[in-house]
């Protein structure tokens, strides 16, 4: 069996940008007379997929919704983006370039889109906490494959 002519593997960000963001604030402006310490709950999922030849669009998104007792303090929605051109990338490690390599160079841009939009929201900025995208990574490989709705969520400590 001969191998075919590969030229090296090539992995190159190409663009990153904000897909989509949010925030919302329902109980505002009563909710700013409150002095409560707000419990956070943050869901982060990932996402890639092809759109021309050797292009992928990788996401992370993050949902963090912030209640004091049973209001809602503030809910933000955000998608961050990039584009990755990928060449002669074996098929196994295209899988791990997508779901760890491409959210782990996202992840701080989102991260800072989120705390940017809950200062300007009026509040004290939140800082997520860092993600191992490889844990991630992991557990949905062991996931049933087509189990929707099983989003991990990470929690962060204030």
């Amino acid at each position: 069996m001969s191998e075919p002519q590969q030229q090296g593997a090539t992995f190159q960000i190409e663009k990153v940008y904000v897909k989509d963001l949010s925030l919302e604030i329902p109980n505002a402006p009563q909710i700013f007379m409150q002095s409560a310490q707000p419990q956070l709950e943050v869901q982060i999922d990932t996402g890639a997929a092809p759109f021309a030849d050797g292009y992928y669009e990788a996401t992370v998104s993050a949902t963090v919704t912030a209640k004091a007792g049973d209001k809602t303090l503030f809910l933000v929605e955000a998608v961050q983006a990039g584009v990755f051109q990928m060449r002669n990338v074996p098929a196994d490690d295209l899988k791990p370039l997508l779901g760890i390599a491409c959210p782990t160079i996202l992840f701080p841009y989102l991260r800072e889109a989120i705390s940017d939009l809950v200062t300007r929201g009026g509040f004290p900025p939140v800082l997520l906490a860092p993600v191992s995208f490889e844990a991630l990574f992991l557990q949905r490989q062991q996931q049933q494959p087509g189990a929707a709705g099983d989003e991990p969520k990470i929690e962060i400590a204030r």
